[in-house]
């Protein structure tokens, strides 16, 4: 019978697991420290941190267990979610990439990590160079039990935030470290998960086992007996395996594992378990495959989608032959939700597949543009002023394309600021360049739009949409990395056929064309004629800044532009005196070698 993607998406990384030996290790060493530490009695009594680092030949591996308090009291001690807010009050420095914008909150462990950060910082010097990020000894397995797997759940997210990603295409990708916990609850709300699954990589380091007899992984699942649903408090991320006497199922996809772990919980006398107890279920494991086909229940007239849900949930503890009518309700809306489920997912699958469809669309929508601008300079107008106009049906198709392109990138930018890193950090330069393309082309459209209006003004402050800002920072704080140098000959070769930089450029016009009527009308005040002329001083000198630096097309410069308009305008206000750079440059009519003297390079 065929397995479902439902539970088996990351089957893989458990048959590596188990098949390894790795199980096995972080049992070993976990229950080797737990020895040493029962026989210290400092810290019987005490919510303490024991950590072990053990070097071999072949691998390394770092254990974490927690005093010999009962479990289910080690949790409650521990408290309540720990806002993103609160833990920058602490004044730990190591997860402030994963407490941006949006809520996100640790579980109580996080004071535990605080408790032993010194320590932990030494530890981890220990196995990761502090310039490039790169694991000094690999592979590395960081592993842990109950509290101690969750300490070792945010040990490995700090691992990961310092790993950097190569800056070449062609260099390999970074090892990364292999997180395994044994019965450990759940550490992060929905704020934090969805920021870990926003970056896959980091996800699939994290592989969770849990028994279905262990209470200590459920009680950070707080069941509401009124509406039947799971908590919205705490959240997992990662692959689990879960486990029962009778087998084993491997679930990543996360909607889920709340309710599963919750399903086997009401069935099933359950109490906080030790560390032998996940020994003696991973010695059993290899006897097992990850999923055992012996249902007690006749399944031969079951639709296979159903039969390999059953399969799934007696492997897990659920009992399927109940014959309380509570249970057998229960277990048959769990199989109900878990059918939908699979067919969402399948869809998505669906969705996915076609994601690379839409990178060609992007592609061929962005050519079309420019096309459009081509086939508005042969008019003499531009781009800008001619969708502005909107006087032929080509300038109303582009709207179709404006559309598509920013729905594009506003989802885009939308799923990068969930990304866990550090602000920009996580933007690969391609799309950075992409990014930037798309910005300096639509903007302008949507500029556009915004003065087509009567009365519309300051667009940055009241009219840009938020994806541009972040696009445009981005991008500045990419630039402050690289060395940047004055306009050279490569930069007026290409001048003929760039993008104008500034995307906001022809806001910036717009307002200067509105300081020109105010400054003309009689029935302005001293203050706004005051205003306006400070404005057109300022937008005269920025204008001449971009024309130094080779930054604006020479699209400007046509006798239908927005800019042209904006010049005869400030003409009819200045004195014939006025002298400036600008000025001398306009009336003497050296924007006409604007565009020759570029040609003069080639």
């Amino acid at each position: 019978m065929s397995q479902l993607p439902i539970f088996i998406s990351g089957l893989d990384l458990a048959d590596l697991v188990v098949n390894s030996d790795l199980l096995e290790l972080s049992c070993g060493a976990i229950k080797d420290l737990q020895t040493e530490a029962s026989s210290d009695q400092q810290d019987s009594c005490s919510l303490s941190l024991r950590y072990k680092l053990d070097k071999k030949s072949k691998y390394t591996l770092i254990a974490f267990t927690t005093s010999t308090l009962s479990r289910k009291d080690l949790l409650q001690q521990g408290g309540d979610l720990v806002s993103s807010t609160t833990l920058m009050e602490m004044d730990l420095p190591v997860f402030d990439f994963l407490c941006t914008e949006r809520n996100r909150s640790f579980s109580s462990a996080i004071t535990l990590f605080k408790a032993h950060f010194k320590e932990l910082s030494q530890l981890k010097t220990q196995i990761q160079d502090s310039k490039t990020g790169e694991l000094l000894s690999t592979p590395l397995i960081v592993t842990g039990h109950s509290i101690g797997g969750s300490v070792a759940s945010l040990f490995t997210l700090w691992l990961l935030d310092n790993i950097k990603q190569p800056l070449q295409k062609n260099q390999p990708p970074p090892k990364l470290p292999l997180c395994v916990t044994f019965g450990s609850p759940f550490i992060v709300n929905q704020g934090l998960q969805q920021a870990i699954l926003e970056c896959s990589n980091w996800n699939s380091c994290f592989l969770h086992v849990v028994c279905n007899k262990d209470l200590l992984p459920k009680t950070s699942i707080a069941h509401n007996d009124t509406t039947q649903s799971v908590s919205e408090d705490y959240k997992a991320f990662g692959t689990f395996i879960l486990c029962s006497e009778k087998g084993c199922a491997c679930v990543d996809d996360l909607e889920f594992v709340s309710r599963l772990l919750e399903s086997s919980r009401r069935q099933a006398s359950c109490e906080s378990q030790e560390i032998d107890y996940y020994v003696e279920i991973v010695n059993d494991l290899k006897s097992k495959a990850i999923i055992r086909g012996n249902s007690q229940l006749d399944l031969s007239y079951v639709q296979p989608l159903k039969a390999g849900i059953i399969l799934q949930l007696e492997a897990i503890g659920v009992e399927m032959t109940t014959q309380q009518q509570q249970e057998k309700e229960d277990n048959n809306n769990l199989i109900s939700m878990l059918e939908e489920r699979e067919k969402v997912l399948m869809a998505e699958r669906v969705k996915n597949r076609d994601s690379k469809k839409n990178l060609n669309q992007i592609k061929i929508k962005m050519a079309q543009l420019e096309w459009y601008k081509k086939f508005c300079k042969k008019k003499e107008i531009g781009y800008y002023d001619c969708y502005k106009n909107q006087r032929c049906r080509s300038d109303r198709d582009v709207t179709r394309l404006k559309k598509f392109l920013t729905n594009y990138w506003r989802n885009l930018v939308e799923s990068a600021q969930r990304k866990p890193q550090k602000e920009g950090a996580f933007i690969p330069a391609a799309w950075l360049y992409a990014g930037r393309n798309y910005r300096r082309m639509v903007e302008p459209l949507d500029i556009a739009e915004y003065y087509r209006e009567n009365g519309n003004r300051d667009y940055q402050t009241h009219g840009r949409s938020r994806h541009y800002i972040l696009l445009e920072q981005w991008q500045e704080e990419d630039d402050e990395k690289k060395l940047t140098s004055s306009p050279n000959n490569k930069k007026k070769e290409d001048v003929a056929g760039i993008l104008t930089e500034d995307s906001c450029f022809w806001a910036k016009v717009e307002d200067a064309l509105i300081s020109c009527e105010l400054l003309k009308a009689e029935t302005s005040c001293p203050v706004e004629k005051q205003s306006a002329k400070e404005n057109l001083d300022l937008f005269e000198q920025y204008a001449m800044e971009q024309i130094n630096n080779y930054a604006v097309s020479p699209e400007i410069f046509l006798k239908q532009s927005s800019f042209v308009k904006w010049w005869k305008s400030f003409q009819g206000i200045i004195e014939t005196s006025h002298d400036s750079p600008l000025s001398d440059f306009m009336k003497n009519e050296r924007y006409l070698q604007y565009e020759k003297r570029s040609a003069s390079f080639r």
